[in-house]
This record gives C-alpha cells, sequence and structure tokens, in this order.
C-alpha cells in the first residue's frame, strides 16, 4: 500500500478529516476530532501510526518482526507503527485501519457517536 492509497481509505471513513497539527511533513487523519492515524509524509517506505489493542500489538509486533513496531514518539501499548510498502498482506493493513478507526470510534462520548452515525 502506498502512501495515497492509505489516505484515500483513511479519508473514505466516516466523519475523518486530515490535518497538520504538527508540522507540514506529519499527517493526520481524525474521527470527530479523535487521532487514530498518522503518517511521516517524508518517510521512504512509507509507515503509519495506528492504534491497536494492547495484545494484538504484542501478536502483531511477533508475527511481523520489524515491520510491525511499537508506535514511533507514541505510547507504547496502544499504537503501532506499522511499514506501509513491505511484506504485510494489503488486506491485515486494511484490517489495522479499520482497528484503528473503530478503537476510537468506540471511545467517542455517546453524543459524537450519535453525531457520527447521522453523517
Amino acid at each position: 500500500m502506498n502512501i495515497e492509497e492509505f489516505r484515500d481509505y483513511c479519508l473514505s471513513k466516516r466523519g475523518v478529516e486530515e490535518t497538520f497539527p504538527f508540522d507540514e511533513k506529519t499527517l493526520v487523519f481524525k474521527v470527530m476530532g479523535k487521532m487514530f492515524a498518522l503518517t511521516g509524509l517524508e518517510y521512504n517506505p512509507a509507515q503509519a501510526n495506528l492504534k491497536c489493542d494492547p495484545e494484538r500489538s504484542i501478536e502483531l509486533r511477533e508475527e511481523y518482526d520489524g515491520l510491525i513496531r511499537p508506535g514511533y514518539h507514541m505510547s507504547k501499548v496502544h499504537w503501532n507503527t506499522v511499514e506501509l510498502e513491505r511484506n504485510i498482506p494489503h488486506k491485515l493493513l486494511l484490517d489495522l485501519i479499520d482497528h484503528s478507526y473503530d478503537l476510537v470510534v468506540k471511545s467517542l462520548t455517546k453524543k459524537l457517536q450519535a453525531e457520527l452515525a447521522s453523517l
């Protein structure tokens, strides 16, 4: 998955916006104002930070050693850095983006969840 495919997939999700809150090189995707994915535009190969269930993170890091690792500059428990253009199956990358998005949506207030559902 290249960076354009990653961006398009993130933006295809309901209630998502892209921002540059840190600098002009770090693209952040938020759902209802809460971050679920970010990527550096200058990384080669492309990589992204995605939120993940802590137990699943451990399993993924073991299975994809070096390709999925603790989140760079993020909570190492709740975030993974994922290589986008390497040997990770495309379907798994989509699943990891979905998982990150879903975790953030579940953490939203009921009011924000209802607002998201109405979009």
